[in-house]
Parts: structure tokens; sequence; C-alpha cells
């Protein structure tokens, strides 16, 4: 029988990934009414945290002890070097963001806490262990477009969140999540074992809170 980590990972946490995935950050933005400042304090402050993600994937690419598992953190690198960073930008212009304030931005307290962990505990770990980081981002990210892009208390009509919604409900996300998903699974049979399960959970749930912290740090604007 294959081992699914993830979900595993997500039932050593129920309570944590609910309040993640269910904050009320990500309510109000469904139901389209989060505060405008917040969501503009929230994409200055991903603009930062998409730097060091990419750092992140950079040091995936270096923890792989296979041309397959170099192959694959490359490739999600390349595509937030050079894809995903600039569609922010644009976004983020959209919004009255102008590149230069997203560059002088200085980081929040929770953004530091959280993208030093994700490194921290790469560099310290495997990268398993660095994926187990990773993961609450990426699987998150698209449990929650999936989950409100059906939700019946979703706005879209009219929404100004809705592309936002729809991007990480978009086939590109959920593909990309599944195949994290799934390198996890194999990473795991190939060189994980009961034993490593409790680590990988503390990993995990730490980054899920620290998520949860990201959310609340976007509502209240906190610095």
């Amino acid at each position: 029988m294959e081992y699914m980590l993830v979900e595993a990972l997500k039932g050593g946490c129920p309570d944590d990934w609910h309040a993640y995935t269910h904050h009320e950050f990500v309510q109000q933005l469904a139901e389209a009414r989060l505060p405008e400042a917040s969501f503009r304090h929230f994409l200055i402050q991903d603009y930062q945290f998409l730097i060091h993600f990419s750092r992140a994937w950079a040091l995936a690419a270096y923890k792989s002890s296979s041309l397959a598992d170099m192959k694959a953190a490359t490739e999600v690198l390349n595509g937030l070097l050079h894809h995903e960073m600039a569609l922010h930008v644009e976004y983020c212009r959209g919004w009255g963001i102008a590149p230069e304030e997203l560059e002088r931005a200085e980081e929040a307290r929770a953004n530091l806490a959280y993208t030093r962990y994700v490194l921290e505990t790469g560099m310290s770990g495997d990268l398993l262990d660095l994926l187990a980081a990773l993961a609450p981002c990426v699987v998150g990210y698209a449990e929650i477009g999936a989950r409100l892009s059906k939700a019946p208390e979703t706005v879209l009509e009219g929404n100004p969140y809705r592309s936002w919604i729809e991007t990480y409900a978009g086939e590109e996300f959920q593909g990309l999540a599944q195949s994290v998903v799934a390198q996890m699974d194999r990473l795991f049979a190939e060189r994980g074992s009961a034993a490593r399960t409790p680590a990988l959970t503390r990993i995990f749930t730490q980054a899920t809170r620290l998520e949860q912290s990201f959310w609340e740090m976007g509502l209240k604007r906190l610095q």
C-alpha cells in the first residue's frame, strides 16, 4: 500500500491545518470583504516571501541526491524566477503598488520567521525535511484555491480577489502541488521509515502555524 505522506502530516495537525486553510483572511477574501489595505500589505510581503521561496527551491536542488530531483527543484525555481516573480510585479501594479515599493519594503516579522524557518530546516536537514517545510505553502494554497472556487459562500462576480482564487484553483498550480506531493511520497518510500514521521510532522506543523501567522500579518497589516 502506498504511503500518503502529506495526508499523514496533515492528519498530524488537523486543528492547525484547518486554522490555516480556513483563516479569516482567506474567508474575507472569498466573500469580497477583505480590506484592500490588508490585501496590498499581503502582496508586498508576498513579494519578499517569493524571493526566499526561490532560495529554498535552489537549496532543494543542492540537497537532491538524484538528477531527477535536481531537475524537479530547478523547474520550480525557474518558474518562480522567470515567470511567477514577473507576474506578481504586474499583478501588484494593478493594485497600485509600484515595483520600487516592492523592492524597498522591509520584511514583516511573520515573513522573517516563516522564510528563515524553511531555510534553516533545509540547511540542517535533508531534502525530505525541506519539502516538509515547503509543503504547507504549496499544498495549502492549492487546497484553499480548490475549496474557494467551489464554496457556496465564495463571491466570484465582482470580487476584486477573483483572479487570486482562480490562480490557485487553476490547473497549473494544482499540478505543481500534486507533483510536490508525489515527490514527497516517493522520497519517503525510498529513504524514509516510520521513525521519521514524528520529526517530519513537527516540521510540517510548525510551517503550518507560520502560514497562519502570515495570514494574520496580512489581515491586521502587521510589521
